[in-house]
């Protein structure tokens, strides 16, 4: 795909790039665009293309695009559950933080796929509604969050979620219930299915503004204290183990601090892996399969990853 796209950095002449500023605004349209620039863990190579349509008409004409063209074409989301290699992606990736927009309508709040689950969650309290405290110390973006049943502290996206609004992999726009997504814990259907989520509708409950206030500092307390965020990463690398917590099982596999290049197992919290120092992908990735074979061989558990690790290798 590099080769069908060389040249194309002038930005001028090249038949996707052209259909592509037809589809939506010029801006919206970048070329040679370094993903280390849209991910949370400040890695990745170049995207050849990086598209961020405003509509879901937009969203749709370029699916089917892509399909039409045959070229690849990658979902980048919000950048917050995911490594991207530092070789990039070919062809096409979207990136839909301009479909941000939240709404609210008596008990229903409705949000676009690129808004934060944190911002939503802020929405529900100062609309006095109850049921997404859980997800005020999320990162990551609506669309992720059903992406991958997001939760924290016992709650779920499975446990407010009503509906989507998504496209398919030939740009067909469809309406799914929560039903229909099989979501499980950190699971649905959505990366199987290969959907685009464009919206979310969650159904809350009235509650008093100081009750729920109250829950969300105590959870960001938690989360500040715990955490991390002084330094760029994915968030929690690995999913919880049957019987174990993965944080635990590194710390006592004496990881705790462990680096390889700017990579580090965090001396804050082992179940996080930071960019402490201008890491590259392939040492942040090398660290996670060092943790993994080591606790698997102190403990017998096989650790398995939350986080996507999509691209290619330089």
């Amino acid at each position: 795909m590099r080769n069908n796209f060389k040249g194309m950095i002038q930005m001028n002449h090249h038949p996707i790039y052209e259909k592509l500023i037809g589809i939506t605004s010029k801006q919206n349209v970048m070329v040679d665009e370094m993903l280390s620039n849209h991910t949370y863990t400040r890695l990745g190579g170049k995207a050849d293309i990086l598209v961020t349509p405003e509509t879901y008409e937009e969203v749709q004409a370029i699916v089917k695009l892509a399909n039409s063209e045959r070229v690849a074409f990658t979902l980048l989301g919000n950048g917050s559950n995911l490594i991207v290699k530092d070789g990039g992606i070919r062809g096409i990736v979207m990136n839909l933080k301009k479909l941000s927009t939240i709404q609210t309508n008596s008990n229903t709040i409705v949000a676009g796929s690129g808004a934060r689950i944190i911002d939503v969650s802020r929405e529900a309290l100062e609309r006095r509604l109850g049921g997404l405290e859980f997800a005020c110390g999320i990162p990551g973006s609506v669309g992720g969050a059903l992406f991958m049943n997001a939760g924290a502290y016992g709650g779920e996206i499975k446990d407010v979620l009503v509906s989507t609004k998504v496209v398919d992999p030939e740009g067909n726009l469809l309406t799914l219930s929560v039903e229909e997504l099989d979501m499980d814990y950190r699971t649905s259907n959505i990366p199987e299915k290969r959907y685009i989520v464009l919206e979310a509708t969650f159904a809350l409950q009235p509650a008093e503004y100081e009750k729920i206030k109250e829950v969300m500092d105590d959870l960001t307390f938690k989360r500040e204290s715990k955490q991390p965020l002084e330094y760029p990463s994915c968030g929690s690398v690995f999913k919880r183990p049957p019987g174990y917590f993965a944080g635990k099982l590194i710390q006592d596999s004496e990881l705790q601090g462990k680096q390889i290049g700017g990579a580090q197992v965090s001396l804050k919290h082992a179940g996080f892996i930071v960019n402490k120092d201008g890491a590259t992908a392939s040492e942040y990735i090398a660290l996670i399969h060092h943790v993994q074979e080591t606790v698997d061989e102190k403990f017998g558990v096989k650790l398995e990853r939350e986080v996507k690790i999509i691209g290619e290798d330089v």
